[in-house]
């Protein structure tokens, strides 16, 4: 299958190749020429990693053998073999997309992109090394850390922004082993972290170097795909406790930040799956509900720190791909992001915001209600989550208020509340002295939640990565890897 640039039809590859690479020449994002045709309903009856691979399979059909690699990604490694529970809370379902090795959402698509970047690179008969550079708000990091851990052949170095992250988050990657990972904070934001990596791509474009760089980000098509199928296994979920019938519309809410989850939303219904309303959740960094019921997206405001970090982003990278989805202008695609490096912002044609309004609706939460939402779902509904999922389930309630849209809805669950303990603690009424490791502990006995054990070990780990640099220091620190 051909994939080419969202911002130049002839510059193209196969969907291997679009896994090693990562990020097009030209600065674009790789997408297939056309949506392959896709038996929706079979993939339906599956188990998680039965449609995982079936998906995966016809979205990247270059790379063989997609069950046994599927199979390597996710067996043992989650606390269920349906990877992704939906689990019932008053109105809504939500989506727990927290129950792998690191306790977020990235999990699914983390543990897969291994299989999937070895795999091209093998069929491909790449022999060098290839360098993952990876910029995170939080859970990307420690997700890809720990999914290319000690692979052959593969290393991999993560940016965060210094300060920008929760303890939790810099303590699982700071303490990450592993003979192949490097990790360093950046004095800087998100943006700066990631628009960072975007400057390494293309100032070693052309370069003799001694690996191939590619990305664990979602701009990487082989990270992007994998998210796809907990979409399906979520309807299939509805289906079996008789909530749907089969191709009724299911409604999801989505926090997103760089826009790559509520992505595969649209992916899975392209593929066919009934999704209705896909609904984008921010936090008080609302730049994507700006951009969705206005269709002009402007980065050029403060990005402020929330108790939602992972959704501290303003340069929304896989917004681009639906760009080109809806309107099919690689032209078009291309200026807009030109104006947007350029200028800070820019304004869709009004045809192209209507096709968006269509098939997206937006809202945000800033922190004071996102502490609102856990402590009244904990204490009216007796469930727990976390900030990021507060502001989905915010949103969903704002859509439904608005529009009268009663179709069933899933709220996505993206991190475990105990990431984020202190801000958790607070919403619903908890001591906060003591360090986060000793919030984690509190709520526990509060709640009867159990910690995860991969963050319950974290404490008293010893810190093997304690970089700090200049954001302009980024290419420099990656040549000397």
């Amino acid at each position: 299958m051909l994939y080419h640039s969202t911002r130049c039809n002839t510059l193209t590859a196969d969907s291997a190749q679009a896994v090693l690479e990562g990020l097009a020449p030209d600065g674009g994002l790789y997408l297939p020429e056309k949506i392959p045709a896709f038996d929706w309903k079979a993939c339906l009856t599956g188990s998680s990693q039965d449609m995982s691979a079936m998906i995966l399979s016809a979205l990247l059909p270059d790379i063989p053998e997609m069950k046994t690699l599927v199979h390597r990604a996710y067996t043992g490694k989650f606390e269920t073999e349906d990877l992704t529970p939906l689990v019932p809370v008053g109105d809504f379902s939500v989506l727990e997309l927290f129950r792998g090795p690191t306790s977020a959402f990235k999990d699914v698509a983390l543990s897969m992109l291994p299989q999937l970047l070895t795999a091209a690179k093998t069929e491909k008969g790449v022999k060098e090394d290839i360098l993952i550079l990876t910029a995170t708000s939080g859970d990307t990091g420690k997700a890809a850390l720990e999914g290319f851990r000690d692979v052959p052949g593969v290393r991999i170095c993560v940016f965060y922004p210094d300060g920008g992250v929760s303890q939790v988050q810099r303590a699982q990657m700071v303490t990450q082993e592993g003979k192949n990972v490097y990790v360093c904070a950046v004095k800087g934001n998100f943006d700066d972290a990631q628009t960072g990596v975007k400057n390494i791509f293309a100032a070693c474009q052309g370069k003799d170097l001694p690996y191939r760089l590619s990305s664990a980000n979602s701009i990487n098509i082989g990270r992007l795909a994998p998210q796809v199928m907990y979409y399906f296994r979520s309807y299939r979920d509805l289906l079996d406790a008789g909530k749907i019938t089969l191709g009724q519309e299911v409604n999801f809410s989505v926090p997103t930040g760089n826009f790559g989850d509520i992505l595969a939303g649209y992916l899975a219904k392209l593929l066919g799956l009934p999704v209705g309303m896909l609904i984008c959740a921010s936090n008080a960094n609302n730049v994507l509900t700006d951009f969705i019921r206005t269709g002009t997206y402007n980065r050029l405001r403060p990005l402020l720190k929330t108790t939602s970090p992972s959704m501290d982003i303003l340069v929304s990278s896989n917004l681009e791909r639906l760009l080109y989805l809806l309107s099919q202008d690689t032209a078009l695609v291309a200026d807009l992001m030109g104006k947007l490096n350029k200028e800070g912002s820019y304004t869709v044609p009004g045809e192209l915001l209507e096709k968006i309004q269509a098939q997206f609706w937006a809202a945000y939460c800033d922190d004071a209600r996102a502490s609102e939402i856990i402590g009244k779902v904990y204490h009216n509904l007796g469930y727990l989550c976390d900030p990021h999922t507060a502001s989905g389930w915010a949103a969903a309630e704002d859509y439904v208020n608005e529009t009268g849209d009663n179709r069933p809805m899933v709220v996505l669950s993206t991190a475990s509340p105990y990431k984020f303990p202190a801000a958790v603690l607070e919403a619903i009424g908890g001591d906060l002295s003591g360090t986060e490791f000793q919030q984690m502990h509190r709520l526990e006995t509060i709640t009867g939640v159990p910690i995860p054990k991969n963050l319950s070990s974290l404490e008293g780990k010893a810190e093997l990565h304690t970089g700090v640099i200049e954001k302009d220091a980024m290419l420099e620190y990656v040549l000397n890897l």
